[in-house]
């Protein structure tokens, strides 16, 4: 498939060497990504990227990392075109339960996040516009016990873009979700991106085929073998392993997900993670 014309500026989100031991045993090991905000000519374009690995591998560990939220054995995370050491709050997070103030109504529960980065006048402005852009304004005076899972996936993601700088990390969104909740989380993750130039969403998932039909870009975590063919503990993203979707054709196609190339590729990136 051909490319779409695109260049790449400043650096959102940087991993230098990261690596994650827990009560001696190395889950992660020298993990290195840049994710940099990318052009399209005539578009106001964010972007979606994937991290994916198998269950258990340490995919919920790097999105904490990466969130701000845990800090690693060695390595560092730096955000922003000022590319500064990564704090908790500068990264939205999307948890799978989709955590809110179960004493407050949907409302309610986005004031809360949007005080934290707006005077109140303001705050109350950005709340009903997220209101309206995510579709939740008939629901802004319920509880979350009243809203759907859809629903609440929504407000969870509102809520966070309120209060953080345009990056979100999603873990595992895909989760436990029909086809048709999919579907609606795709078309929420899309919406996402083209509400500001540097919108960037972070896909921490499982979820194979729906994380590379939405990113940009793809970094697979797995294990290395040493020459015996032994797995080397931790958990590392090798060259081979990061891809480029933009550049391969991939992104930004309408009906990708239809085409025989897609397939293929996906039963590679398959074979790829059986081999590790």
């Amino acid at each position: 498939m051909n490319p779409l014309p695109h260049t790449y500026q400043e650096p959102i989100l940087t991993l230098n060497k990261v690596s994650m031991q827990f009560n001696g045993e190395l889950i992660l090991r020298d993990i290195d990504a840049q994710i940099r905000n990318v052009v399209r000519p005539g578009l106001s374009q964010g972007q979606v990227l994937g991290f994916y690995g198998r269950s258990g591998i340490g995919k919920s560990v790097l999105c904490r990392i990466m969130a701000g939220l845990l800090a690693p054995s060695q390595g560092t995370v730096q955000v922003g075109a000022a590319q500064k050491p990564v704090l908790p709050g500068a990264v939205g997070f999307v948890q799978q339960r989709y955590p809110l103030f179960n004493h407050r109504t949907l409302h309610d529960n986005l004031l809360v996040a949007a005080l934290r980065k707006y005077p109140e006048p303001e705050a109350r402005e950005q709340v009903e516009t997220y209101l309206e852009r995510f579709c939740l304004g008939p629901h802004r005076t319920k509880y979350p016990a009243h809203l759907s899972g859809g629903q609440r996936q929504r407000a969870a993601i509102a809520q966070q873009l309120l209060c953080s700088e345009h990056l979100i990390l999603l873990d595992e969104p895909f989760s436990g979700l029909d086809v048709a909740m999919i579907d609606e989380v795709k078309k929420i993750i899309v919406e996402v991106t083209t509400m500001h130039e540097l919108n960037t969403v972070v896909i921490v998932s499982h979820d194979l085929a729906t994380t590379t039909a939405l990113a940009d870009r793809l970094w697979l975590l797995g294990f290395e073998k040493d020459a015996s063919g032994a797995s080397i503990p931790g958990a590392t993203i090798t060259q081979k392993h990061q891809y480029n979707l933009a550049e391969m054709g991939f992104a930004w196609q309408p009906n990708l997900e239809s085409e025989a190339e897609f397939a293929q590729f996906v039963e590679h990136l398959k074979e790829e993670i059986r081999g590790g």
